[in-house]
């Protein structure tokens, strides 16, 4: 009987971490909606690049891409390590 319900008890922890883990990718697939194609292979590239000078993590990296009107403005963040 303690075997079922050890065996219940882990499935419930595992169905909450999955669905915690789609949540996450539903909230990055919205956020990257507004997105042109070329946002993601843009991101690559500037990170290579950078990484020619400093050595960044891939999460050190934040590109977001803002439109009003007839303007864009494309932002670039980048944590840089401490030397």
């Amino acid at each position: 009987m303690k075997l079922l319900e050890f065996l219940k008890r882990e499935r419930k922890k595992t169905a909450s971490v999955a669905k915690e883990r789609l949540q996450i990718i539903v909230a990055h697939q919205r956020s990257q909606r507004g997105q042109p194609d070329y946002m993601p292979m843009l991101e690559k590239e500037l990170l290579e690049v950078i990484r020619r000078y400093v050595q960044v993590d891939d999460d050190a990296i934040n590109i977001s891409l803002d439109s009003e009107d007839n303007c864009s403005v494309l932002e670039l963040n980048v944590t840089l390590p401490r030397s």
